[in-house]
């Protein structure tokens, strides 16, 4: 896949006339025209982004849970899967790998997941109040598997990236990132479809479930 995206930008280069001598004034001249950009009209942003995006991810048919820091975390994770009769086994993205899972009696895996891991705990980029929405970013600790093999995906999200609009979520990662991650997921809720009769079933595409764990002071929490 590497090699074919190569290719493809590689060819996109050369119709351009871009080569090292002129890449940097033309990145320049890019980054010019996006800071100079109109933003669109957009409605009045919520008072209460966290309790705006609780209320939108739960009309989307995810369950939220908040908890006060990240130590605890494994505890709801750990309560969750009782709940829902889940077991106690998971993988998570490398980025929480540190995380006290043992503790709560959890056997979770940092890595990325195959076929038959049933549930998947990630961090969280970035979180849209207005719509409900995770934003997750691929990169070596955030395996993008981990949220969308699992029948079950669990995000833990830190109130501080919660944001008001999508505007604002692509603004930041054109802050923290410099280019853009191979891969950007947008999710809204479980998967869904409504293919068949027009009738929604869950799961069609990805997880069956989707639980986000908000945490309100996520000293270390990596995204």
């Amino acid at each position: 896949m590497n090699d074919s995206r190569d290719l493809i930008l590689g060819r996109i280069r050369e119709r351009l006339g871009r080569t090292a001598a002129n890449a940097e004034p033309a990145g320049a001249a890019i980054d010019a025209v996006l800071a100079a950009r109109a933003r669109g009209p957009k409605p009045p942003p919520d008072a209460d982004l966290i309790a705006a995006f609780r209320a939108r991810s739960e009309v989307l048919a995810s369950t939220v849970d908040e908890v006060a820091g990240l130590a605890d975390v494994p505890r709801a994770v750990a309560a969750y899967l009782a709940e829902h009769k889940l077991g106690t086994r998971a993988v998570c993205v490398p980025d929480l790998a540190a995380s006290a899972w043992s503790s709560a009696g959890l056997d979770v895996a940092a890595r990325g997941a195959v076929d038959g891991d049933m549930v998947g705990i990630t961090g969280c980029f970035r979180a849209i109040a207005e719509t409900g929405t995770l934003m997750l970013c691929s990169g070596p600790a955030t395996p993008p598997t981990v949220s969308l093999l699992p029948e079950t995906h669990i995000a833990v999200v830190a109130a501080a990236d919660i944001v008001a609009s999508m505007e604002e979520s692509w603004a930041a990662l054109r802050a923290e990132f410099g280019q853009l991650p191979r891969a950007v997921n947008f999710i809204s809720g479980p998967s869904r479809t409504g293919d068949i009769e027009q009738t929604i079933v869950l799961g069609a595409h990805g997880p069956y479930r989707v639980h986000i764990i908000i945490v309100r002071n996520p000293a270390g929490l990596l995204a």
